[in-house]
């Protein structure tokens, strides 16, 4: 696994990067074209709808969802209390149920909600298929579950720099945790900021199924590769401060060239 593809690791993370992720670092990789356009996918067509986003973050993504459902019918979990207090300064996001929890783990009955949405979370996740399993349970049969994430990166130098701080799967990949958790009708889009030229490379992906039956997932898991409560012994603290440090270092390489191909496009865009 990636050095932040860890709960631990990522919920650390998480509590320095949310100091200033709203206005530092998500306009520059997420923005409400991408997700206007990746959230038409789940078919948000009814104010009434029961969503669940997971790995809400913030709220960015959330804030797209209650454009078309009501507040009060969306919740939202991250396994960050530091990203749902950023969530809970908005006014849009106020009467959204926010809980903090497990992706991989979901604290939810099977068959509970029409949409499930998740965006900006599988790169963190240590088993994306038992994730997206838990996606199938959780939604009612007929209910769509949409996933927005990174693609590897064809450059090896920035396939270096991605695969050492988090999870960037291929297309195929997030089509064949899609169907093996069991869903149908598997539809994607591709969608990426402004500022990303590569051609031959898309940006990120968006890929929603349609959860065919009741019940769970017929993919049978084994058990769990991480369990959060496990004692901190010496060995895990140096491995933890290991992937800690250097996933992050990796990371913050991101930052700056988004920045710079940010401001590259606008003034490209001034010129013409």
């Amino acid at each position: 696994m990636r050095l932040i593809q860890h709960k631990k690791e990522a919920y650390w993370f998480y509590r320095f990067v949310s100091l200033g992720y709203d206005d530092y670092i998500n306009p520059f990789f997420w923005n409400e074209s991408m997700r206007a356009e990746a959230l038409e996918l789940a078919q948000l067509d009814r104010q009434d709808l029961q969503v669940v986003d997971v790995g809400a973050g913030s709220g960015f993504t959330t804030e797209g969802i209650v454009e078309k459902v009501n507040a009060q019918s969306v919740t939202m979990l991250d396994q960050s209390p530091h990203q749902l207090g950023n969530a809970n300064k908005k006014s849009a996001l106020h009467d959204c149920q926010k809980l903090q929890g497990d992706a991989e783990d979901l604290p939810f009955p099977t068959d509970t909600f029409d949409r499930y949405v998740s965006a900006g979370s599988i790169e963190y996740w240590p088993e994306p298929q038992r994730a997206i399993a838990e996606a199938y349970r959780v939604i009612k049969p007929g209910g769509i579950a949409l996933i927005i994430g990174p693609l590897q990166r064809r450059n090896s130098l920035a396939r270096w720099l991605s695969n050492t701080w988090m999870l960037f799967p291929t297309d195929d990949e997030y089509t064949r945790w899609y169907k093996q958790a069991g869903f149908s009708n598997i539809q994607k889009v591709y969608v990426a900021p402004n500022w990303y030229q590569d051609e031959t490379n898309q940006y990120a992906i968006a890929i929603a199924g349609v959860k065919p039956a009741a019940g769970e997932s017929p993919i049978k898991l084994e058990p769990k590769q991480e369990d959060v409560g496990e004692a901190m012994t010496p060995a895990r603290w140096l491995a933890f401060s290991y992937r800690f440090v250097v996933g992050t270092v990796a990371g913050a390489f991101f930052v700056p060239i988004a920045m710079y191909r940010t401001l590259q496009e606008k003034l490209q865009r001034l010129r013409r």
